[in-house]
């Protein structure tokens, strides 16, 4: 493939907002009645994607999303599962009617007209594809100077809770959207953090499936060992819906084959208690902030009240389970990559990871001014299958017999708990991201492929955290089941986006 340099012209063509007409600012918050139609509802997504993220504070969550939905919504069938409920899809998800762009310049034209199967069970189920959302561009794993919620085609996401403030990645965008109430609810995808940070970071519900509930085929791929779509929601009992919609077996995706799906992950849920149920508590991955901990205490307190067996647990991550991880993900984005893009239809795109880099570099000016593309490249020189056959199983093995399975059977608990992460931090395209990493507890269910559910737990100055649930392989359901307990008695206030940004909330007096 030759160098592509793309014109001005075909740029701003392709981030011309569909919605570009000026419409009046609605509130920062809607609730919409439940008797409204599906068709009702849609449009009044699609107005708030069009004064709040086309014009207003601009929040650059979505890329792509039709303006006029009501035709479509009232076709779907009233009576399938989803019942036309609105849908945003992370744009590394192929959906036929618009490009899936990975948030780079090279795809742009990557119009596929096809829908990956999650997407395809999506609709089957009900659900109206409303468009699509901005992300860390590639999924965050070009560079590690990024800027989380960047992508050169969607720009800068910025999260609707203090729009001067990140939005985390890489599934930003699907975070930011659902926050900002632009559909009932989003699709994201994580390989280690990218639905769960976010979902955090923006104050909604964020749930990481078992590796294999959910078709990867069609999805732009880091990680065949840690890729996955999953649910992005206000509410756990509406991950579990929308996982019952996306969840199923692909032919393509050998990981889902004969795996132990339940055909439904929504009904049953709150037919679970708290009582007597043990939880291990992850005490030295809270971090080190001390308010956090305070928000932290009372999400236990809240659960210990309602009857939950907490068991504090001192424990320290075996170091060796992230380098080697880090090497799959890096032998693997270059074979999955690889194989993605060779298998796309259309002309002048790029056909592996060598091709992207060196379209990167010939369109450095759009694609590299903030950061470059060192992962890609370190990813281009890793090559030695040995090397590699051994890190996979060495980082899975720590992580889900050595971790999480001998936690669980060491201390007797079915599940654990831990802050997701801490409130977000100031976006800084010019110097990265700057988080707190001593906080969470994410990596291992996420090398291992185990569930991984966080729901907002509260609030720091305004910003919101959740609370991470951990289970075992397999047992999503047990893991909603447990989320929605835990947001049945949650006394915590949860704030509410407000469009601005941050300010130091007034001093309650003494």
């Amino acid at each position: 493939m030759m160098p592509r340099l793309l014109s001005a012209a075909a740029l701003l063509a392709f981030a011309t907002p569909l919605a570009a007409q000026a419409v009046s600012e609605p509130p920062v918050s809607i609730q919409i009645d439940k008797a409204a139609s599906a068709a009702d509802s849609a449009e009044i997504y699609a107005s708030r994607i069009a004064a709040l993220d086309d014009a207003g504070p601009v929040l650059n969550a979505v890329i792509a999303y039709d303006p006029a939905p009501r035709s479509a919504a009232e076709e779907i069938n009233a009576n399938s599962m989803l019942a036309g409920r609105t849908v945003l899809i992370k744009d590394n998800i192929e959906t036929r009617e618009w490009p899936t762009t990975a948030g780079s310049l090279a795809l742009v034209d990557n119009r596929t007209e096809r829908d990956a199967p999650l997407v395809a069970n999506l609709r089957a189920a009900g659900g109206l594809v409303l468009g699509k959302t901005n992300l860390s561009e590639w999924a965050n794993i070009r560079s590690n100077g990024s800027t989380s919620g960047w992508s050169a085609v969607g720009g800068l996401t910025r999260n609707p809770h203090a729009i001067d403030r990140n939005a985390c990645g890489s599934s930003s965008g699907s975070g930011a959207a659902v926050a900002a109430q632009f559909a009932w609810a989003a699709i994201g995808t994580e390989t280690n953090g990218s639905i769960t940070c976010p979902a955090s970071i923006n104050g909604i519900v964020g749930f990481k499936p078992s590796v294999g509930l959910v078709s990867r085929t069609h999805v732009v791929p880091i990680s065949s060992t840690q890729d996955t779509a999953g649910p992005m929601t206000r509410t756990v009992a509406d991950a579990a819906l929308l996982l019952s919609a996306i969840a199923g077996e692909d032919a393509a995706d050998t990981a889902t084959i004969n795996v132990p799906r339940r055909a439904d992950y929504f009904s049953g849920l709150g037919d679970f208690s708290l009582d007597g149920v043990r939880i291990g508590v992850m005490r030295k991955q809270t971090g080190n902030r001390a308010d956090l901990n305070t928000v932290f205490d009372q999400a236990l307190a809240d659960m210990e009240a309602a009857g939950a067996v907490l068991v504090d647990i001192e424990f320290d991550v075996n170091e060796q389970m992230y380098g080697d991880s880090f090497t799959v993900l890096m032998f693997e984005l270059r074979e999955e990559m690889g194989k993605y893009l060779a298998s796309l239809p259309g002309d002048d795109l790029p056909r592996n990871l060598a091709e992207l880099i060196v379209f990167n570099n010939f369109n450095a000016a759009k694609e590299m001014r903030w950061f470059g593309q060192d992962l890609f490249e370190l990813a281009e020189s890793t090559t030695d299958q040995a090397a590699y056959e051994k890190a996979r199983v060495n980082a899975v093995r720590i992580a889900g017999a050595e971790t999480l399975d001998a936690l669980f059977a060491e201390h007797d608990v079915r599940f654990l708990v831990a802050p997701t992460r801490g409130p977000t931090w100031t976006s800084d395209l010019v110097n990265g991201d700057n988080f707190n990493g001593s906080i969470g507890f994410g990596s291992p269910a996420a090398i291992a492929g185990y569930p991984h559910l966080t729901v907002p737990m509260g609030a720091i100055e305004q910003l919101p955290v959740g609370l991470s649930f951990f289970g075992a392989k397999w047992e999503d359901f047990e893991v909603l089941q447990l989320g929605a307990a835990y947001e049945a008695v949650r006394t915590a206030e949860i704030p509410q986006p407000n469009f601005k940004r941050w300010e130091p909330p007034v001093a309650a007096e003494d």
